[in-house]
């Protein structure tokens, strides 16, 4: 029961870090120490520092030797080499993960989806990014568990956390774009077609890396 505590408490220290740092508030280049994120989070420093280990793990924290860790200032090229790899990757586990997801889960998110697309044609609105980071969340990280490698999994979510930290912010255009393209993705989830879904989360992937090629030659 302690050890069941132990790792639920690191779980819910690591969730907490994480979000301070894709929202920015712990901001690329930042030293983290685990007496201020202790005081920060109301929590004790072992969870915490169970935590950092996991983060430095995803490569979101660089080890700075006797300094600590540091959040990791993610250039472009490292942004686009790790979308290269998800391309890699994630059209297979789609591929694996065609009707083997629960319809229940795929349907909620499509609906989910559809929401944030009618409130997107809405003048004036802004997405909510929390909703948006957890649809994409459940979606991929779901097609990861159920393609059964979880090797495969791993990787991918190391992958997208790297990733995460480049989003809607750099390219709110995305926004609808990846809202259908998730919906392409769930319908051929759901009918088991593994080629359509591994076809579609191509497009997908390939659609977020040539607006952020647009975006850049603009810069």
């Amino acid at each position: 029961m302690l050890i069941e505590t132990d790792k639920r408490l690191a779980l819910q220290a690591y969730e907490q870090i994480l979000n301070l740092i894709l929202t920015g508030q712990a901001e690329p280049g930042v030293m983290i120490t685990e007496r201020r994120l202790a005081d920060t989070l109301n929590m004790s420093r072992t969870p915490i520092r169970d935590a950092l280990l996991m983060l430095e793990g995803e490569g979101l924290l660089i080890r700075q030797g006797s300094r600590g860790l540091q959040v990791k200032q993610m250039r472009i090229e490292d942004y686009m080499d790790a979308l290269q790899i998800r391309a890699l990757l994630e059209p297979e586990a789609a591929r694996l993960a065609a009707g083997r997801m629960a319809r229940e889960e795929l349907d909620e998110l499509a609906a989910i989806l559809a929401s944030l697309l009618e409130s997107a044609s809405q003048p004036g609105s802004k997405p909510d990014r929390s909703i948006v980071r957890d649809v994409d969340d459940r979606l991929h990280g779901g097609i990861g568990e159920a393609a059964g490698n979880q090797q495969l999994a791993q990787i991918i979510k190391t992958l997208r956390r790297q990733t995460q930290i480049f989003d809607l912010r750099s390219v709110p255009e995305r926004l609808e774009a990846t809202c259908r393209e998730h919906l392409v993705i769930i319908d051929a989830l759901k009918d088991g077609r593994g080629e359509d879904a591994a076809a579609a989360m191509r497009q997908h992937l390939g659609g977020v890396r040539e607006s952020i090629i647009r975006r850049l030659s603009r810069s």
